[in-house]
């Protein structure tokens, strides 16, 4: 479960800025990742509101935008929108393609603090 650690790594960004900007308290962590990174929201935040207790993010909300998983098709020569990637075009069946997104890391976007 790779999301304690991540959590772990958001919280520990977060006390830096805290030492450098002087706030107290996030209320809320915009966040980005690739549909295809291996995230689980749900577990990355209850990982986050267990680690983040007494540190100044304790309570702040997570807010996710998952980006899309695209592929390049090499044959048809379009890029497409995939909810799974099976190793072929869901335009024309062939299966010279190229994932070109999706796969993004996990980002801290925006901080909400007080």
């Amino acid at each position: 479960m790779h999301e304690l650690y991540l959590a772990e790594s958001i919280i520990n960004i977060v006390k830096d800025y805290a030492r450098r900007e002087g706030f107290k308290k996030v209320n809320s962590i915009s966040l980005s990742y690739g549909r295809f990174s291996c995230i689980e929201s749900k577990s990355l935040q209850f990982a986050f509101d267990v680690q983040s207790k007494n540190t100044p993010a304790q309570g702040a909300k997570l807010d996710f935008k998952v980006l899309p998983a695209m592929i390049h098709c090499f044959s048809c020569e379009k890029d497409l929108k995939i909810k799974e990637h099976t190793g072929s075009c869901p335009a024309c069946g062939q299966s010279e393609v190229l994932l070109v997104a999706g796969t993004e890391e996990l980002q801290i976007l925006e901080l909400d603090v007080d």
